[in-house]
């Protein structure tokens, strides 16, 4: 079980990392903007916060990212979903272990 959940972190972890590299590589070749502003309108994108101080100049840009809030913002709040459910199951888990061990303890 533990196993799993970890896989399941590491997928989502990878697939928000995914998302914001894609991201940001893209629109820094379609801007021009540097690496630093690239990534910072992806994770402002992805996390809908969206400032506003960076905004797409051409109509191709645009473009992509809508197709890129569209999808990114799903797959980003699903990961997100997945790595806080995990993250509770695993504590579930070891709370019950301790509960067992207490458990045992008093029979015996």
């Amino acid at each position: 079980m533990i196993n799993r959940l970890k896989t399941e972190i590491v997928v989502a972890v990878s697939t928000i990392l995914g998302w914001v590299g894609f991201g940001t590589i893209v629109v820094h070749n379609l801007e021009s903007w540097t690496w630093i502003q690239s990534f910072y309108f992806s994770v402002v994108t992805l996390t809908t916060v969206g400032f506003g101080d960076l905004v797409p100049t051409t109509d191709v840009t645009r473009l992509f990212v809508a197709l890129y809030i569209l999808i990114g913002v799903g797959a980003v709040l699903a990961s997100l979903g997945i790595i806080g459910n995990d993250l509770i199951q695993s504590r579930e888990q070891k709370y019950l272990k301790i509960k067992e061990k207490r458990a045992k303890r008093k029979k015996a």
